[in-house]
């Protein structure tokens, strides 16, 4: 986990937002045990607008946030997690066309105006390992 290397988490999303703060409320480390969804989001209608992300002492904003911790937690998981599902989606799209499904299609992690979107994230992490070999 970004600036905790002695901690780990259930889940991308726990260590999202685990790390997020907020003017009333520091990290919770409580939501990297969560291994269902439920309960996991922390809102800003109970909790007011978020501060941003602590790592490491630091506070960081949304963009640079998504960049030093979600998508170095999101590629973990698909290399050591999920790289058998990884490779069979490369293997199938070296066959036929894929397509990923999502509720959103934000693929740019500078673009904050709508949550990044997983069907991005993987189709680039599969994409991308094809090209390095």
């Amino acid at each position: 986990m970004p600036g905790h290397p002695e901690r780990t988490s259930q889940s991308v999303e726990g260590v999202w937002q685990a790390l997020k703060v907020f003017a009333t409320e520091a990290e919770d480390f409580g939501k990297l045990d969560i291994a269902a969804m439920k309960g996991i989001k922390r809102t800003v209608r109970r909790l007011g607008p978020p501060l941003g992300h602590r790592v490491a002492g630091r506070l960081l904003g949304y963009e640079e946030a998504r960049r030093e911790i979600y998508l170095p937690t999101y590629r973990w998981m698909l290399e050591n997690r999920a790289a058998e599902v990884v490779e069979e989606l490369r293997e199938l799209g070296s066959r036929r066309e894929v397509v990923l499904l999502d509720y959103t299609t934000n693929g740019d992690v500078a673009d904050l105006s709508s949550p990044l979107s997983h069907a991005a994230l993987v189709a680039h992490h599969v994409d991308h390992g094809q090209r390095r070999r």
